[in-house]
């Protein structure tokens, strides 16, 4: 059978938050594309379902009338405010978002199921400018000079498309950055999530506050609670793989034990329901600084290993590098520039500029949870003092005073009262 060949000027593997944040900016510079995406929306994707406000401004920036669509869906998706950090004790210290709000929007962020969310992004993609193949089996990728050839099968027939670059967002196995670079994404060092969908958790928070608890026994993970529509709750576990193997953990048992024993949430699930089944996924960290495009590729999202070391942040920084790398691909597109210098400056560089001290910073905050001590500290001295805790509050939305979470001096001056 002679397959179908298609010539275009981007191919993007992946139709998840980071796949169509680049569909979208690129449709906005006018550059067809073909997306190649392995399942049919609406598709589920396991996740954390926290939506920040890093997305609301992806979302507002192509078109603020997105937002408040998603605001006018109270069914679909809850407004969240900002993230109760509970420490290894169990003492509470609440963050809000300082993100500024815009009329017509009711919070910074939201949660949202990634069911529902992903659908509501791959509906925003503009079909003028964006063919796309859902339900497609991907089978070789094959990169020449200037050209990459991405063959895949759709019901039966068997396709060929070439083009000048390849954006890969096919999550955190990546088949194009394995096949491309040949580097596989699931290193050890990765962490591992649990989630589950409960019914009839109470105290969630009434301003759609998220939950990160430090519980002693996943530390250095944590336990989340992430309020969602219609009374749901997205609960789960995030652990380095590294010490699951070290110390020997069944991670669902772990889970489990905790919502049945710890004195800090087991009374919330008295009378909660789980729905379904408990699934698991790869947490491909933002640890270092990768090399996150070459010659006619790029990677975005969890190919990229962009995911929070600290909050586990996935989806925002997934969609932000989406825009980002339609707005580099719009900008090479003149000179049909798609080389391994040009797109570190247009993409790697930009990228690293605007979440590379975030990801630094989060990287040592996750290595200081390592330390039980020093969290329960900095949270027992910020319940009584308003003015240490409005500016850790700062904190999390000021990287410049952030960066003094990674110092010494900082805990010591807590720890001597100054």
């Amino acid at each position: 059978m002679t397959p179908t060949t298609i010539d275009t000027p981007v191919i993007i593997v992946g139709a998840g938050p980071a796949g169509v944040g680049t569909s979208i900016y690129l449709s906005m510079a006018g550059i067809p594309h073909v997306i190649i995406e392995k399942e049919t929306f609406p598709r589920d994707k396991v996740c954390g379902d926290a939506i920040s406000g890093k997305s609301a401004h992806v979302l507002r920036k192509a078109n603020p009338q997105w937002l408040q669509e998603v605001y006018q869906q109270p069914e679909h998706f809850t407004p969240s405010r900002g993230i109760i950090f509970v420490a290894p004790n169990g003492k509470p210290l609440r963050i809000p978002y300082g993100d500024p709000l815009r009329e017509g929007e009711l919070a910074p962020g939201f949660t949202s199921p990634r069911l529902v969310f992903d659908d509501f992004l791959f509906r925003k993609i503009n079909r003028q400018y964006a063919t796309i193949f859902e339900g497609a089996t991907l089978k070789t990728i094959d990169k020449k000079p200037n050209e990459v050839s991405v063959c895949f099968e759709k019901e039966g027939t068997e396709y060929v498309v070439k083009a000048p670059v390849i954006v890969a967002c096919d999550g955190d196995k990546s088949w194009v950055r394995k096949k491309i670079i040949n580097d596989d994404a699931a290193e050890k060092a990765y962490s591992v999530g649990l989630r589950a969908y409960y019914q009839g958790v109470t105290g969630l928070d009434e301003k759609g506050y998220i939950e990160l608890h430090f519980l002693p026994e996943v530390l250095p993970g944590y336990f989340w609670i992430f309020p969602l529509p219609n009374g749901r709750a997205n609960v789960g576990v995030g652990i380095l793989s590294s010490v699951l193997r070290k110390k020997k953990i069944n991670l669902r048992e772990q889970m489990l034990r905790a919502i049945e024993q710890n004195p800090t949430i087991s009374h919330r699930f008295a009378n909660a329901r789980l729905e379904n089944k408990i699934q698991g996924w790869g947490l491909p960290m933002g640890m270092k600084r990768e090399s996150l495009s070459g010659d006619n590729y790029l990677l975005c999202g969890d190919a990229a290993r962009l995911i929070d070391p600290f909050s586990g942040e996935g989806i925002g920084n997934a969609l932000y590098s989406g825009m980002l790398a339609g707005e580099a691909l719009a900008r090479c597109a003149p000179q049909q520039d798609f080389s391994a210098a040009r797109l570190k400056q247009e993409y790697d560089d930009i990228l690293y500029r605007r979440l590379g001290d975030e990801l630094r910073i989060s990287a040592t905050l996750q290595r200081l949870c390592r330390f039980p001590w020093l969290f329960n500290m900095v949270v027992n001295k910020a319940e009584k003092s308003p003015s240490l805790s409005n500016m850790i509050s700062s904190m999390f939305t000021d990287l410049d005073l952030r960066e003094q979470l990674r110092k010494p001096s900082f805990y010591a001056k807590i720890l001597l009262n100054r």
